[in-house]
């Protein structure tokens, strides 16, 4: 059984981070909520190579398919609302508001100039502000951009991360905490996607106080190319973090990180796993009715659920070009992927395929 790895246990938390207490652990909704009906949200491809944002039941079946002007890559459910928004990616320059029930555009925001957005954003628990990590480009500075959807979405607030390659975002169940995953490889839209900087990059998993922007803890992790790009957080206030490798090929550092009770540390898989991953993780999910948390990885074609306490690999398949993982009401995970599969996976079953839809999924179902 693979143990963590506590001689990678992060220096009580890097750059002078304290542990920090959280409350009020009850906040948030679980996604896989399993009263009333359900649908999944993704960034699609389309045969045609135009974009679209699409939905689908947990059977499959396609429920509406909305067009964008260009890919998209995740977004985030507006609370309280029938409102869904999904970021354009690489770079983003704007993200568009959809009536979740129909598709239906209602607003499409663009980024501020010398800024595009990076395929994330979460709301606060009421469902007026979003909060979407975003680059100043020429610098090369990443930020969380705050909107007030009661004001149309208009931009109200700017927050500092104090690094670089923002990327995921979401909320603590305490409803004050942001947790950000800071990727720290820089790049530039002149430049496509070359990495500019892989010899001193600084990644690094951020928590941010929603009201005031205060970075509240940064922890990094054990190498400085490890980028630290996916976050997700369970019930119990657990933050699991996983990383995309920028360094040599035949290393195999862990991949997945996990922030609880005040200590940060790494999860080793085993080597074999980490072979299979291929050294690149594009979605982590931590479900919220038990100990599982799931992750995919295109590169390696391979999603896995792992036990949250033990590190123990309860499941593993071979899907090619996987990325997007959710949760499902009931226990299991739904994955998808870029060949438009829906796998069904859940502990001490195999992998079920539910749809082969004439797709392109992206990294991310919402």
């Amino acid at each position: 059984m693979p143990e963590l790895t506590r001689r990678r246990l992060m220096k009580a938390a890097l750059a002078g981070s304290a542990a920090i207490t959280f409350s009020g652990c009850s906040v948030l909704p679980g996604r896989a909520n399993p009263h009333g009906p359900q649908h999944y949200t993704g960034a699609i491809g389309l045969p045609d190579g135009r974009f679209a944002v699409g939905a689908v039941a947990p059977d499959g079946s396609l429920l509406w398919q909305s067009p964008v002007s260009t890919r998209c890559h995740s977004g985030c459910n507006r609370p309280k609302t029938a409102e869904v928004v999904f970021f354009e990616r690489r770079p983003g320059w704007a993200f568009y508001v959809l009536n979740s029930k129909t598709g239906v555009r209602l607003h499409r925001i663009e980024a501020a100039e010398g800024e595009h957005f990076v395929g994330h954003g979460i709301f606060s628990p009421d469902g007026r502000f979003l909060y979407a990590p975003a680059n100043r480009y020429e610098p090369g500075e990443g930020i969380v951009a705050v909107y007030d959807s009661q004001r149309s979405y208009q931009r109200v607030n700017t927050f500092e991360l104090n690094g670089i390659g923002a990327h995921q975002i979401i909320l603590h169940p305490d409803g004050q905490t942001l947790i950000v995953g800071l990727g720290g490889i820089l790049t530039h839209p002149d430049y496509g996607r070359i990495k500019l900087n892989l010899d001193t990059m600084e990644p690094a998993l951020v928590l941010m106080d929603r009201h005031s922007g205060q970075i509240l803890g940064r922890f990094r992790p054990s190498r400085h190319q490890l980028s630290t790009r996916h976050v997700d957080v369970a019930p119990d206030g657990s933050i699991y973090a996983a990383y995309q490798y920028q360094g040599p090929a035949h290393h195999l550092p862990p991949l997945v990180a996990r922030y609880r009770n005040g200590h940060y540390e790494e999860i080793d898989l085993g080597v074999s796993v980490h072979q299979e991953l291929g050294n690149y993780i594009a979605s982590i999910v931590a479900h919220p009715e038990n100990d599982l948390v799931a992750i995919a990885s295109p590169v390696g074609g391979t999603a896995l659920i792992f036990n949250s306490r033990t590190g123990e690999v309860a499941e593993k398949a071979s899907i090619e070009d996987c990325a997007g993982v959710e949760a499902l009401a009931g226990g299991d995970f739904m994955v998808s992927s870029g060949r438009g599969k829906l796998i069904r996976m859940g502990k001490g079953r195999p992998a079920i395929e539910i749809a082969t839809l004439p797709v392109s999924w992206d990294h991310h179902l919402v």
